[in-house]
């Protein structure tokens, strides 16, 4: 077999840190490898991703259907403050790059023809409407509930969402005696679902915060109250990408060619072979590559099959029964009516415990699921410049993939449910052209490892977070990063996934160095 060797110059002027002349390897072009790259080329590294599938993003893709692009993927864009840091460390200015709107509405709800609710970026405003829909005990439940999400996040967006090996132990360490009231505050024992009971006694409103849950894949009636997060992560802002999110890849991508990395597309990586003396050998069909590191952006899961020529321990894939959900998706072109859409419009199921127990427990699509619909023409007033809109409708399911293949009879029932969620809501899609549908099986083939599983491991019980591999790897200088890895799922956390794999490697090069010197004046003080 032939051995390649990507050398190029070095961008950095500082010669204390010139690095092996192979290159970092990162594989997987997702966001968590994106980022990666950008800090790492930031640093002046030598930097080349591998990306099995032709074009960057993973699950944040793009799908054309008839002659318009329609995001297929990740649609809520939050946390935009990392992406502002992660921008600025490479001399550019995110919101040049990348122009975006805060959403004034953060997403419209409906039940029924009649019961509907917006929740607004003003909690105030949020209040109101759930005040309007459900009474005042409700409004006020809700600012009692918005506070608890605010103290969680708070507790843990240092000491947990922000180390790269998160532990029970570390946490409380890092708490002190003094913090560990608020440690047990955030209600870590606790399901998600009772927890909202303590606030809300309008089923409703327990199954539109429930739904928090499935950010991360997971089940209201089974996941920690710490999940509560999520909706003050939202209430921070909620931002509208100018041009649709695939825009934020193509940025990413522009941004990491300018400092240097080299993307090679189409390369599956059928084998990682981690050398004793911690360089790595990557395999391309029948090429050999040789790497000074590797950042792996997959599936964790994965990992255990391409790993040769180490005993050392790896991330253990995860059991059927453990995985978070999967989805089926459509993306379509077609006219919407007798509902007031907005950007992002979710639609629920009438039994919400059922839906999840079919999912989790029967392994089964539910017959009347919650839908999601994000209508990409729309904005916070609503509107769409045209009849024909592009949408994208998402309802959750198995993630099976790799245990059985969905048929088109499969895909025709989904709709049938979907559209029987939708038409109870007061909402028809007339459509204009045949939709592309993704369901578990694709999802499993697009991302080796999964199964589907669209979010790793599922968050239920305390513990399942503490289960998610660390960013670091027993092996010397392999590295992960990913939705399937700590902090999470979620683009803001995957893209953090990335920075903190590639500040890792930094610091443990830096380390490495000043060890080897260290022992160089040693040897010399004893000749």
């Amino acid at each position: 077999m032939q051995t390649s060797n990507f050398r190029r110059a070095r961008t950095t002027a500082d010669a204390a840190t010139r690095m092996p002349s192979e290159p970092i390897a990162i594989i997987g072009a997702g966001i968590g490898g994106l980022a990666a790259a950008l800090r790492l080329a930031g640093e002046g590294l030598s930097v080349t991703v591998f990306e099995r599938g032709p074009r960057a993003g993973g699950k944040l893709r793009e799908i054309t259907v008839g002659d318009r692009a329609i995001d297929s993927g990740p649609t809520v864009f939050t946390l935009k403050s990392i992406f502002e840091r992660l921008f600025a460390a490479a001399g550019a200015d995110f919101d040049t790059l990348v122009p975006t709107e805060k959403a004034d509405i953060l997403a419209r709800h409906a039940w029924n023809e009649a019961e509907r609710l917006d929740l607004f970026a003003s909690l105030e405003s949020s209040a109101d409407a759930i005040g309007a829909l459900a009474g005042p005990r409700e409004a006020k439940g809700f600012l009692a509930f918005a506070a608890e999400a605010r103290r969680t996040w708070q507790t843990l967006k240092g000491s947990f969402v922000g180390a790269p090996a998160p532990s029970m132990v570390g946490l409380v360490r890092h708490a002190g005696v003094s913090g560990l009231g608020d440690l047990l505050a955030i209600r870590p024992f606790t399901t998600l679902w009772s927890a909202l009971g303590d606030h809300f006694t309008d089923p409703r409103l327990r199954q539109l915060f429930g739904r928090y849950s499935t950010y991360c894949g997971s089940s209201p009636f089974l996941s920690p109250a710490t999940l509560m997060l999520v909706a003050h992560v939202e209430q921070e802002g909620v931002w509208l990408v100018e041009g649709g999110m695939y825009r934020l890849v193509e940025a990413m991508v522009t941004l990491c060619e300018q400092r240097g990395v080299v993307f090679s597309y189409d390369a599956d990586v059928t084998a990682i072979d981690m050398e004793r003396h911690g360089t790595a050998t990557i395999t391309l069909d029948s090429e050999r590559i040789a790497c000074s590191a590797v950042i792996f952006n997959g599936d964790a899961s994965a990992l255990s099959g391409l790993l040769k020529g180490s005993d050392a321990a790896v991330p253990a894939s995860v059991a059927a029964k453990n995985r978070s959900l999967s989805a089926i998706t459509w993306s379509l072109l077609g006219r919407p009516g007798g509902f007031p859409l907005h950007r992002h419009s979710v639609f629920f199921s009438q039994d919400y415990r059922r839906e999840f127990d079919d999912i989790f427990r029967q392994s089964k699509s539910p017959s009347e699921p919650t839908v999601y619909v994000c209508a990409q023409d729309r904005d916070d007033r609503a509107t769409a410049p045209h009849d024909q809109e592009r949408l994208f409708c998402l309802v959750n399911a198995p993630a099976d993939g790799d245990l059985r293949t969905y048929a088109r009879d499969d895909h025709e029932r989904a709709m049938a449910g979907m559209f029987k969620t939708l038409r109870r809501c007061g909402l028809d899609i007339h459509l204009d052209a045949e939709p592309v549908v993704t369901s578990p099986d694709a999802f499993s083939r697009m991302f080796p490892g999964s199964g589907g599983a669209l979010y790793g491991r599922a968050s239920h019980g305390w513990a399942a977070s503490f289960q998610r591999p660390g960013i670091r790897t027993k092996m010397p200088n392999l590295y992960l990063a990913g939705g399937s890895v700590h902090p999470g799922p979620g683009i803001p956390m995957a893209a953090l996934s990335g920075m903190m794999a590639a500040q890792c490697l930094v610091d443990d090069r830096h380390a490495a160095r000043a060890a080897s010197a260290g022992r160089s004046r040693l040897r010399k003080a004893i000749q």
